[in-house]
């Protein structure tokens, strides 16, 4: 795996570009955790099973719920995470038609999609793919659909707030109506806004334990009623539980869908 920090204009949008190859001995079957973010795989090689389809590139948007995935064969391609925002521009859909899906590339992004595929295929180096990602993500954001600013400023609180914000002081904030505040998260990020402060909280918990602290202490510092609610919270989420997780130093936060 190579990572790279997407350029400066894709960084509202892309929060992580990623190259890669895998192939194992065996088939390899993960639980991909929910997260704040929704995910671009550019992929060619043999399919993976995701969300009960075989698809090789395919994305995505938000979940509530944990996806399990298996990798039987050699698969290579470029990994990008998508803020919510940076998903609405690129595939020019209210994300609530994609919350808990998995698409194939060639229906959620057409002949785009298609060529991206290709080009990056017929690109022989990791960097060469990853700046190739860049500028076709780049392109492409920037032909989408323009947002207003309300809703990536409510989405920044609530990432800051660890998902600990109530929703009815971002609707004070706004001067929206709880409704409205609703609807517009629906169409730019594909969850009410409480799921996805609960998705943002489990977030912050699961970097916690990562980093090596109890997972007492995390549900304390997160805003968990008590342990039970966490691991409530990790069998939904994540398909696992807090005693499970293994600090992993230098981890990236919030990654999903990756080994």
């Amino acid at each position: 795996m190579v990572e790279a920090v997407p350029s400066a204009a894709l960084r509202p949008y892309v929060t992580r570009l990623c190259a890669y190859r895998e192939h194992y001995a065996a088939p390899v079957t993960r639980s991909e955790t929910a997260m704040p973010g929704a995910v671009l795989i550019l992929a060619f090689g043999a399919p993976m099973e995701a969300d009960g389809q075989r698809v090789t590139a395919f994305g995505g948007g938000l979940g509530d719920r944990f996806t399990v995935t298996r990798t039987a064969g050699p698969a290579e391609g470029v990994e990008v995470f998508l803020t919510p925002f940076g998903a609405r521009r690129l595939y020019g859909l209210p994300m609530r038609h994609l919350t808990n899906r998995v698409v194939p590339v060639a229906d959620l992004l057409g002949r785009w999609g298609e060529l991206a595929v290709e080009r990056l295929a017929a690109t022989a180096s990791w960097r060469g793919r990853l700046a190739l990602a860049d500028r076709l993500l780049r392109e492409r954001i920037a032909a989408g659909p323009v947002l207003g600013p309300e809703l990536p400023w409510a989405w920044a609180r609530l990432l800051e707030s660890g998902g600990r914000l109530a929703v009815s002081s971002l609707a004070e904030s706004l001067g929206w109506s709880h409704r409205h505040l609703v609807a517009r998260f629906h169409d730019q990020v594909g969850l009410p806004p409480k799921t996805a402060a609960r998705v943002i909280r489990f977030g912050r918990a699961l970097r916690l334990l990562r980093s090596g602290t109890a997972p007492a202490e995390a549900a304390a510092e997160c805003g968990f009623y008590d342990q039970a609610h966490l691991n409530r919270e990790f069998r939904v989420l994540g398909g696992t539980t807090p005693g499970q997780i293994r600090p992993r130093p230098g981890a990236v936060a919030g990654a999903s869908w990756a080994p």
